[in-house]
């Protein structure tokens, strides 16, 4: 994904400095319907849904997802009813538009002065389609290393390929379609791949050359495997109870697993940590618009961004939110990134349907080989 990454992080890294305006409660809007809110599992808390409701008056449930593609699975089966509001990651965006599941953002509703500057205008690719904004970015985060520092064997300058040392093997977890990117990013730094990878994204011929290669190295060292994850539930399943040791992960498998005072370190590798951004998209079919840019505007402050915070281990674009954080919370990203690190993020590329389907038979011949 095009993004001026350094821009960014530089708007994330002064939040705290910034003002913000104060949240307007519409209590008007109180009279509608309930608010359906379908995001990522452990996204939105019992906390949350009651401060939304103390400042706004308006009831809202929240149904959990695990993954992107359970989320555009769900939305093509009821052809974008059910929910008002979703949180997908900004490069699966265009797909949504493409299959009709989604409608623009009235822009004019939404308190954006509450929003990072630098989200917003980063979320341009992807967010943006055909002249129309489609989504409000929510927070952003990475996939990278996590391992256990009293028994993991990693490199002086960590990389992808310690995940696949011999003396890590069996106590390795990845989720499969995003493993074989890292191993792409790992080749790539050693000239072994036949296209740069960003190409994969851009033509069926270089994704299925690259592909081959990486999926060739995968198969390989798949017996170093302790468990594949999909969710995060099943990642930090893997270190407690399933004999992993190191993995490739989110940031909130290891914030949470430091939290219960397990020894586990993440790190971004040498090639680049995986980043991703999620926002606030509204389905096709939504039932109550008006209470959507309410809640949007609720997140937009910095009280409701650091609940997030708190609940998940991502970064929040709502701004002064990072001011509030437990100092455990600011801990975590400081130990876990350099400025280096924030300097080499590896965006995820927009992922348009026909690469989606190419990458999920890649990731079922992984996972079936």
């Amino acid at each position: 994904m095009t993004l001026s990454r350094r821009q960014f992080i530089k708007g994330a890294s002064v939040v705290g400095a910034v003002a913000t305006s104060p949240f307007m409660i519409n209590r008007a809007v109180a009279a509608s319907k309930e608010l359906r809110i379908y995001a990522w599992a452990g996204y939105i808390t019992d906390e949350m849904l009651k401060d939304f409701k103390e400042k706004t008056g308006i009831n809202a449930t929240f149904t959990p997802y695990g993954t992107n593609d359970e989320l555009m699975n769900s939305l093509r089966a009821t052809d974008g009813t059910g929910f008002d509001i979703i949180m997908p990651t900004v490069d699966r965006v265009p797909g949504y538009v493409a299959y009709d599941l989604v409608q623009p953002l009235d822009k004019t509703r939404i308190k954006w002065d509450g929003c990072l500057d630098s989200a917003i205008s980063g979320s341009k690719v992807g967010g943006v389609v055909k002249g129309e904004r489609y989504f409000a970015p929510s927070d952003w985060g990475t996939e990278a290393i996590a391992y256990n520092k009293k028994e993991a064997t990693v490199s002086k300058e960590l990389s992808y390929g310690d995940l696949w040392l011999p003396e890590n093997a069996g106590g390795v977890t990845v989720r499969a379609h995003s493993a074989l990117v890292g191993i792409g990013l790992w080749l790539e730094k050693q000239g072994k791949l036949p296209f740069p990878l960003l190409d994969s994204y851009k033509t069926e011929k270089a994704m299925r050359a690259n592909f081959d290669v990486i999926l060739k190295t995968a198969v390989k060292y798949k017996g170093s495997i302790a468990q594949f994850w999909s969710t995060e539930n099943e990642a930090q399943g893997a270190f407690r109870t399933n004999g992993a040791i190191i993995g490739q992960t989110w940031d909130s498998t290891a914030f949470k697993l430091q939290s219960e005072g397990e020894p586990i370190v993440y790190r971004a590798p040498k090639e680049g940590a995986l980043a991703w951004m999620e926002g606030f998209v509204v389905p096709k079919n939504a039932n109550n618009v008006d209470s959507v840019y309410e809640f949007i505007n609720w997140y937009y402050t910095p009280e409701a961004g650091a609940m997030f915070v708190k609940a998940t281990g991502y970064n929040s674009t709502a701004k002064g939110a990072e001011a509030l954080l437990p100092q455990a919370t600011k801990d975590f990203f400081n130990t876990s990134y350099t400025k280096e690190d924030l300097a080499n993020l590896w965006w995820w590329p927009i992922q348009e349907p026909w690469y989606v389907a190419l990458r999920n038979e890649y990731q079922d011949r992984y996972l079936s080989a």
